[in-house]
């Protein structure tokens, strides 16, 4: 049996799949989740773990660096990396949203927009016929509106939280986002049977039909 590779986000996400997969049947170690290395061995269960930052996931599995991966459908949406989709995990469910303060009218010629998903919010925008600047920024996004960098902003949403400590609403809901099995082209033929069968695992897991 040969050993899978498989690329997790840090954070929540991996605490999620961890719990996902050990009811998918994998014997993890105990405080598995809580080990600051960045490449964890599973021997028992042929696997090999590399956690690495979100929006890095599938680069390193289209790269076949790792075979498979847990990524969030935001990030497979701003990348656009040539990995396979095979399943929706339906973990750390969120929503992307256009934010920004209360009162924000349209009207200003081509106003600007913050956020970490510059291609994803520039598709969106021009689907809405809407012509914007966007601004990228790696983190705190909620400070472009406050320090008027940006009338608006585009992030992830989940508890709405955030926006509301920061004096900011959501204007537009855009999508429903959940975290995604992921598969490289190539490893899905050279171990399509390990592969396989951690997604009927995971299906079984999830309630549905393996």
């Amino acid at each position: 049996m040969n050993t899978l590779t498989m690329a997790m986000p840090k954070g929540r996400i991996f605490k999620e799949a961890v719990l996902l997969l050990r009811k998918a049947g994998y014997n993890l170690p105990d405080q598995f989740e809580d080990s600051r290395k960045l490449i964890i061995d599973v021997p028992n269960e042929k696997l090999r773990f590399i956690l690495a930052k979100p929006m890095d996931v599938p680069t390193y599995v289209e790269h076949g660096v790792a075979d498979v991966g847990v990524a969030g459908k935001d990030v497979l949406l701003e990348e656009k990396r040539d990995v396979h989709e095979v399943l929706d995990l339906k973990i750390s469910a969120c929503h992307m949203a256009v934010a920004g303060l209360p009162g924000y009218q349209r009207g200003e010629l081509n106003p600007k927009v913050a956020t970490k998903y510059p291609n994803l919010a520039s598709q969106y925008f021009k689907e809405q016929g809407e012509q914007v600047e966007i601004i990228k920024l790696n983190g705190s996004i909620e400070l472009a509106p406050i320090m008027n960098l940006a009338k608006r902003i585009v992030d992830i949403v989940s508890t709405g939280q955030t926006l509301k400590d920061n004096g900011l609403v959501e204007l537009e809901r855009m999508e429903s986002i959940t975290s995604r099995f992921i598969v490289n082209a190539a490893s899905y033929r050279i171990k399509s049977g390990e592969i396989k069968t951690m997604i009927n695992c995971l299906k079984v897991a999830l309630g549905e039909d393996a």
